[in-house]
């Protein structure tokens, strides 16, 4: 059963705090504060295009702090999505927000106006880290919040950031040790990207901040994408959503941007993949199955894969579709 989110997005609204990365207006491509009228024509306009049988629908609150919203705004967005849930034209309402700004009373208001899931920006579990990207929060507060949101029927989501400023790979790979022990049901990787008027973007260009580059960022998401999986915890994104703003084009200064981050990671995984099968075997060609839905990360962008398993091991590789094998499954053939 297909998951869909209706996307509302809140920039910046309930948030006292400039995080050294974020500039929510550009990020969503929202400038304007979302109103209950809005809310009801935003899953109008989606509910058209959506299937009405075997999926799953929640309407999706965005960028911004949600739950930092004063709690009579909360409600009035809320009670506007709730009116879908109770006629079954969705079947719940999704969240974003800070690990600071969650208390029993907003929690209580939450289950009772049909939010079913509840994503914290942890971004990182190093207090050091935290501080350097001026979050405003502790590693502290996300056990606390953590804990908190556990003792209600949401669905717990986490989600983290690597390349921020002080940050290391090391550190990167801590955070998602700590997220693993604190047990999410689902969690999301962004890579920092520097982005127009923001802190981050001043710290750039005066020489004091160093962004990761492309292929840094994808073999960290690739090391944090395994952890994750090994422990069976759903990765549901990796690298921010492709839109006119977050692309070289767009608001983009500097960072790993690019519109099939997620597939230059799992096209990274194949190649491992694939390089172990061959290392140390004395051919020149190699049949290689997988998965049909796997084809496309198994050759890698731009065929990326095929040309360095050539430039590498000098094979030439040609890969195919096998239904019976599983995703990340591999059979070679070689001559």
């Amino acid at each position: 059963m297909k998951v869909y989110n209706i996307p509302i997005f809140v920039p910046h609204r309930g948030c006292p705090f400039d995080c050294v990365f974020c500039n929510q207006k550009r990020i969503t491509g929202i400038h304007t504060d979302v109103t209950r009228e809005d809310v009801s024509r935003i899953i109008e306009e989606y509910l058209k295009t959506l299937p009405k049988n075997n999926r799953i629908i929640e309407a999706a609150f965005f960028g911004g702090s949600f739950t930092g919203i004063p709690i009579e705004e909360q409600t009035k967005l809320l009670s506007e999505a709730q009116k879908y849930i109770k006629s079954g034209d969705i079947d719940g309402i999704r969240l974003s927000t800070r690990p600071d700004y969650i208390t029993e009373e907003i929690l209580d208001n939450l289950k009772n106006h049909g939010a079913t899931t509840i994503e914290l920006g942890v971004q990182s579990m190093d207090n050091d880290v935290l501080k350097a990207a001026n979050r405003g929060h502790t590693r502290e507060d996300v056990i606390r919040a953590v804990n908190m949101i556990k003792k209600y029927p949401f669905t717990l989501g986490l989600q983290m950031m690597t390349g921020l400023p002080s940050d290391t790979d090391e550190k990167s790979l801590y955070t998602a040790d700590e997220i693993i022990a604190l047990k999410p049901n689902i969690v999301r990787i962004y890579p920092t990207l520097t982005i127009k008027d923001t802190f981050l973007e001043k710290m750039y260009n005066g020489g004091k901040y160093v962004p990761q580059t492309l292929s840094e960022a994808v073999e960290l998401a690739k090391k944090l994408l395994l952890k994750f999986e090994k422990e069976n915890i759903n990765v549901i994104r990796i690298g921010l959503q492709s839109t006119d703003e977050i692309s070289e084009n767009g608001s983009v200064v500097a960072g790993p941007v690019h519109s099939s981050f997620r597939e230059l990671v799992e096209s990274s995984i194949y190649f491992d993949i694939i390089k172990d099968r061959l290392n140390g075997k004395n051919v020149v060609k190699a049949d290689i199955f997988v998965n049909p839905k796997e084809i496309s990360k198994a050759v890698g962008n731009r065929r990326s894969n095929i040309e360095r398993i050539k430039n590498e091991l000098n094979v030439d590789v040609h890969i195919y579709g096998d239904e019976k094998l599983r995703k990340r499954e591999v059979r070679c053939n070689c001559c």
